[in-house]
């Protein structure tokens, strides 16, 4: 089944064309080959996309079985704190306000500070059955999975803390509110990429409809009508600024497709 998708609505950072995607609702090695978006919130996508897909609502779930919490891959991340709020469940206070789906929040180690998917990742299922989790590679914002995650099995903890919950959303007090697809560039080891690009002058810096945000400089927001092509002129000239200056590589932590 396919359902056209207008990316300058959908994604996150309100740029990209309307395409038509394949609605995935069964588990099948052929989906392989396209590209799954997700909520679109940590992309950036081109005028001419590869091939492109969504879960559907097969992959939409919470349930707990067998001492364990299992989530569809296409379950919200808000979804799931209510649902662990509601149970009494610990260990996902951090995906509050952390927009997107279960699925995206795996494949890149989603978190805030020390808190993490990969701390209470059990396993995940692609089309090859089920991978525990210590079978993958999670590091800091990045893992090695490569196949499409229908579901995942996490640890199921009692002790929700609404504590710690608003402890961590008042880290994300700095973040900017207009469209964005969340920090561009990952944090180099022991500095802050949003501190380089500041150090560089580019903090505010506009192109078009497209800046770096006045609130936190590794933020790309759109100020209304941003396009591709000027979000890529800013994210290649940091990179480029920050590496004559520093002579560090920025590695992108957005996915561009």
């Amino acid at each position: 089944m396919k359902k056209l998708i207008d990316f300058a609505r959908y994604s996150s950072i309100k740029i990209g064309p309307k395409v038509e995607v394949e609605v995935i609702e069964r588990i099948d090695p052929a989906y392989e080959e396209l590209f799954l978006v997700g909520g679109a919130n940590n992309l950036l996508v081109s005028p001419t996309p590869p091939p492109l897909a969504i879960l559907g609502k097969t992959f939409d779930f919470i349930q707990i079985e067998n001492g364990e919490l299992i989530i569809g891959g296409a379950t919200a991340t808000g979804r799931v704190v209510s649902f662990c709020k509601r149970h009494d469940i610990a260990g996902f206070e951090f995906l509050s306000k952390l927009p997107g789906t279960i699925g995206g929040a795996v494949k890149m180690n989603a978190g805030i500070k020390e808190y993490e998917i990969k701390n209470v990742l059990q396993w995940i299922r692609t089309y090859e059955g089920v991978i525990p989790a210590n079978e993958l590679k999670l590091e800091y914002r990045k893992t090695d999975i490569k196949h499409i995650i229908y579901e995942a099995g996490f640890k199921l903890q009692p002790g929700y803390s609404e504590q710690l919950r608003q402890k961590l959303l008042k880290l994300r007090t700095n973040q900017p509110k207009e469209p964005s697809a969340g920090s561009v560039f990952k944090n180099p080891l022991g500095d802050y990429a949003g501190r380089l690009i500041e150090a560089v002058g580019l903090k505010g810096k506009r192109v078009g409809n497209m800046a770096w945000s006045e609130v936190h400089a590794n933020f790309l927001v759109n100020l209304g009508g941003g396009s591709f092509e000027e979000a890529m002129v800013l994210i290649n000239l940091a990179k480029k600024r920050v590496y004559e200056e520093f002579g560090i590589k920025l590695e992108e932590e957005i996915i561009i497709l």
